[in-house]
């Protein structure tokens, strides 16, 4: 495993967050489109979480955020985040990361 020095891990801004709104994405199966609350601020971004999460599922949950992720189009629409994800090596389980306690949205993770 390659080791990071402590600046670089301090670089990444990886805050609590909110979603707010997720949709399908209309030209993509395994894609949702959401929005995010990460504090007086909401992030875009395009997730492929369809095989493991029901939209309702989504809708609400407290999530941890990688929030200075340079954007990205995937497949037409801009993706400005990334909802962190304990993923099995085969892809066949996925679960978001969620603080232990509801905190609200914008918290640093440290």
């Amino acid at each position: 495993m390659e080791t990071v020095a402590y600046d670089d891990f301090a670089r990444l801004e990886i805050r609590t967050g909110t979603i707010t709104a997720v949709k399908r994405h209309e030209n993509a199966d395994k894609l949702y489109i959401a929005q995010i609350d990460v504090g007086g601020r909401t992030l875009q971004t395009v997730t492929s979480l369809v095989p493991y999460y029901q939209e309702e599922e989504l809708l609400g949950k407290h999530v941890v955020v990688l929030c200075n992720l340079a954007k990205a189009k995937m497949r037409g629409e801009v993706s400005e985040c990334m909802l962190l994800c304990a993923e099995t090596d085969d892809a066949s389980e996925s679960v978001l990361l969620t603080p232990e306690r509801v905190m609200p949205a914008g918290i640093r993770v440290v």
